[in-house]
């Protein structure tokens, strides 16, 4: 006795049915299981002695231009130089006020300063006209969890730049603040 095993229409079916449902479920396992990479915190070790953790994004303004945020914190040895925040807006569309200190405010009750300053390794004569450095130390020491920020950024003829922060940048920011060189 012979058995003939004949591939219908219908058997293609089935076994087309049973593969995509395959895919489907390992796909939806992949997304499940994968965690975000949110996560931008990068270490430096720029010369023997020196390390710096850097958090670098991309922000929007109320007139919806771009802004690239960089927070860095700089060792030199265990001595920390200081955490910075610095903006860079898009060339020939704005002019930064140094003049004037970035205004950080949570839309409730919380409202700090963060006046403006370089660090050690910074040249004031290096920084373009759409480039501002702030000194972010204090306000993020104080900060008691990732929230929602909006900062006022001071411009020269214009009003100020205002830049959403959201919840995970501003806890990538509290984690480069906590943020220890190895010994």
């Amino acid at each position: 006795m012979t058995v003939s095993h004949r591939i219908t229409p219908d058997t293609l079916w089935v076994w087309a049915r049973r593969l995509a449902l395959a895919l489907a479920l390992g796909l939806l396992l992949l997304i499940v299981t994968a965690a975000p990479a949110w996560a931008s915190i990068h270490t430096y070790h720029e010369q023997p002695g020196q390390t710096t953790f850097r958090s670098r994004q991309s922000l929007r303004d109320q007139r919806d231009m771009a802004w690239q945020a960089t927070v860095f914190k700089r060792y030199r040895g265990s001595e920390i130089q200081g955490i910075y925040l610095r903006l860079v807006g898009f060339p020939g569309q704005v002019t930064v006020d140094r003049q004037g200190d970035l205004t950080i405010d949570t839309g409730t009750t919380a409202h700090w300063i963060a006046p403006y300053a370089l660090d050690p390794q910074t040249p004031a004569s290096v920084l373009p006209d759409n480039v501002s450095q702030y000194d972010l130390a204090a306000v993020l020491t104080v900060m008691p969890r990732p929230i929602p920020l909006t900062l006022s950024v001071p411009l020269v003829g214009q009003a100020p730049a205002q830049l959403v922060v959201a919840p995970y940048v501003v806890k990538e920011w509290l984690t480069i603040a906590q943020t220890l060189p190895d010994p």
